[in-house]
């Protein structure tokens, strides 16, 4: 095994001296002798066989090859400082990865918001971060694979927050034959026309929002795939209002004139997988999503807003 020759003290030396602007400066800042600070750096430039400092006038100027290598130099300082706060932040119970579970429907710009807040006060803590469809949360929690879960359902043995709702709304492509009656729908008008949903991604697949009981279903795994099936005019069906915005306003979609049904709720919960021992990155991120929740939606005494 290679030990190098240098240490990163010479190396913290050297950016003193160059960041002060001389060696009697870098020696107070650093709290040292000016003899230490300069028998460090003699010692570093001996080891090396290279000039890295020049005098120019009272200041000490890097040699061009000098300040090639404290640029390296200064990148394994900060990893080294780097390492030693994630030892800080492992010693106080920070979790060195955290396990964050989404339910599709969850609006996008509220998660990026989520994640950029979080960020810089990850502490090195590694986000893994999981999409789920309807009850593959359920298998999530289950198989202790998350830490903090935004779910479209509590399951037995485990405690949530109601967070938000999320509107689903009827839509098919203005060409639809389903437009074309020029009336309101009910249910049978439905059940002749191709219903397109999106699979259940859990295990057992025990759930079904916002499906009829019809023959004529078609099921795809990705909620953008059945976005483009019913924007290509090839069926109907509810979808998260927030996610269709843009094809609404411009016309690809157009709201179903349902008799009873063309709006849909669906409550998403925040659900903490270890509530009685939740770990600190794990709580600020929770403290966070509600913070954003809360800033987005306003919410309203007693009740849970809608997307």
């Amino acid at each position: 095994m290679k030990i190098p020759r240098s240490t990163l003290e010479q190396w913290q030396v050297l950016q003193a001296i160059v960041e002060c602007g001389g060696y009697a400066q870098a020696a107070e800042a650093l709290h040292r002798s000016q003899s230490s600070v300069s028998y460090m750096v003699a010692k570093l430039q001996e080891q090396l066989g290279i000039e890295l400092l020049e005098i120019d006038g009272r200041r000490a100027r890097l040699t061009q090859n000098g300040a090639t290598l404290l640029r390296k130099a200064r990148e394994l300082l900060d990893d080294a400082f780097q390492l030693e706060e994630l030892a800080a932040s492992l010693n106080e119970g920070w979790e060195s990865e955290l396990r964050f579970a989404v339910d599709s429907l969850f609006p996008s710009e509220l998660l990026i918001q989520i994640l950029q807040e979080f960020e810089p006060l990850a502490r090195h803590t590694r986000v893994n971060l999981e999409e789920t469809i309807l009850s593959a949360s359920d298998d999530v929690l289950r198989e202790k694979r998350a830490d903090v879960v935004i779910a479209n359902y509590v399951p037995s043995g485990f405690l949530g927050d109601a967070l938000l709702d999320i509107e689903f709304l009827a839509v098919a492509h203005p060409g639809h034959p389903l437009h074309g009656l020029n009336r309101d729908l009910n249910e049978d008008d439905l059940e002749r026309h191709l219903h397109i949903v999106v699979r259940d991604g859990g295990v057992s697949a025990t759930r079904d929002f916002g499906w009829l009981n019809t023959a004529q279903r078609w099921t795809v795994t990705s909620p953008a795939t059945r976005t483009e099936m019913v924007c290509a005019g090839l069926g109907f069906a509810w979808m998260a209002t927030h996610k269709i915005q843009s094809q609404l306003a411009s016309g690809t979609l157009k709201p179903l004139r349902l008799r009873v049904g063309q709006k849909r709720k669906l409550s998403l919960s925040l659900i903490i997988a270890n509530a009685e021992r939740p770990g600190p990155a794990a709580c600020q991120l929770v403290s966070i999503i509600r913070t954003v929740i809360a800033r987005h939606c306003k919410y309203k005494a007693g009740g849970c807003p809608a997307i």
